[in-house]
C-alpha cells in the first residue's frame, strides 16, 4: 500500500508540473506549435536519465522513493522519459534490431492508433 500512494502522490506531483509548464508555454509562446509537450519530453528524458545513473551509482533510495519519482513524478509529467528509458536499455543489452524495432513501432503504431481513435469516433458519433 505504501508503494501504491508513493506512485500517486509522485503522479499527482508530476500531473500538475506538466499542467502549469503547459500553462506557461501558452503564455510564452502561443498556440502555434506544441512547445509544452517538447519541452515537457526533453526535460523529463534529461531528468529520467540523471535520476537512473545517479540511483545507479551514488544513491540507493528505497522503492517508494524510487517509484515516487520516476513511476509517479516523471511518469506523469511525461510518459515519453519512460519510453526515452526502455530505447536506451533496449540499445546498452546491445541488439539494434530490438531497439530499432522498438523505437519506430512505438511511434509509428502510437500515432497511427490515435488516428485510428479519432476517425472511429468520427464514424461512430456522425
Amino acid at each position: 500500500m505504501k508503494l501504491l500512494l508513493a506512485i500517486a502522490a509522485g503522479g499527482a506531483a508530476g500531473a500538475l508540473g506538466r499542467h502549469f509548464v503547459g500553462v506557461l508555454a501558452v503564455r510564452l509562446m502561443g498556440h502555434g506549435f506544441p512547445w509544452a509537450t517538447l519541452g515537457v519530453n526533453i526535460v523529463g528524458s534529461l531528468a529520467m536519465g540523471v535520476l537512473i545513473e545517479v540511483m545507479a551509482l551514488a544513491w540507493s533510495p528505497n522503492l517508494e522513493t524510487r517509484a515516487f519519482l520516476t513511476i509517479g513524478v516523471l511518469g506523469a509529467f511525461t510518459t515519453f522519459s519512460t519510453f526515452s528509458l526502455d530505447v536506451a536499455t533496449l540499445y546498452e543489452r546491445g541488439n539494434m534490431t530490438i531497439t530499432v524495432a522498438y523505437l519506430a513501432g512505438s511511434v509509428i503504431f502510437s500515432v497511427g492508433a490515435l488516428f485510428a481513435g479519432m476517425k472511429i469516433m468520427r464514424i461512430v458519433l456522425s
